[in-house]
């Protein structure tokens, strides 16, 4: 299957749209290759691509300003939607670098022709909204489970989200998006596996 019949498939899945109007956008998309720790984003560049990940991994981190250390904040893979979404939607610089993980592989779009196809098509229009929504409730869920989750359970959501990513990234990215240290990552994935 190529990269525009996945895109076309999940796109058409997500949003409800037919085939016809996914046509609408046809000419608009790129693939583009990424080797590992090349970047999709940097910190203060303004982010002007929606992505759709064919295959890789990504991260979004922030570098703590007094001790230098990279901390993870989102993880995308392979059949997610990327893009830094504040700065995508209101064209302002981005808070945080997002770096490919791995050797990946995406195909995006223009903000101005997305745009262009929300302005032509209810059905693309519905995509943005329902794109927006999904972006919330993974900032709004990230939040809360830091509020509300102990570190297992993080870890079994992301294992939910993100089913291959242990097998793709090395452990200390994972500890840093769960907000734990190794010891505990280690220890958790000890019991989980000893159920």
């Amino acid at each position: 299957m190529t990269s525009i019949e996945q895109l076309s498939m999940a796109v058409r899945q997500f949003a409800g749209l037919s085939e016809e109007e996914f046509d609408l956008s046809s000419t608009y998309w790129e693939a583009c290759v990424y080797t590992k720790g090349a970047y999709y984003n940097e910190h203060r560049s303004v982010c002007k691509y929606l992505g759709f990940i064919t295959q890789g991994v990504f991260r979004s981190y922030i570098i703590d300003e007094k001790t230098g250390e990279e901390k993870n904040v989102f993880l995308y893979s392979s059949k997610q939607f990327i893009a830094t979404f504040k700065s995508f939607v209101h064209q302002i610089p981005c808070d945080y670098h997002t770096q490919a993980m791995t050797d990946a592989t995406m195909i995006r779009i223009r903000i101005d022709h997305l745009l262009e196809l929300y302005r032509k098509s209810h059905a693309w229009e519905r995509f943005g909204r329902l794109l927006a929504q999904v972006a919330f409730t993974i900032a709004m869920e990230k939040t809360e489970g830091f509020l509300f989750k102990t570190p297992e359970e993080r870890y079994l959501d992301l294992l939910n989200q993100h089913p291959d990513i242990f097998n793709e990234v090395p452990l200390y990215h994972i500890s840093s998006y769960l907000g734990i240290q190794g010891p505990s990552l280690s220890r958790i994935r000890k019991r989980i596996s000893g159920r």
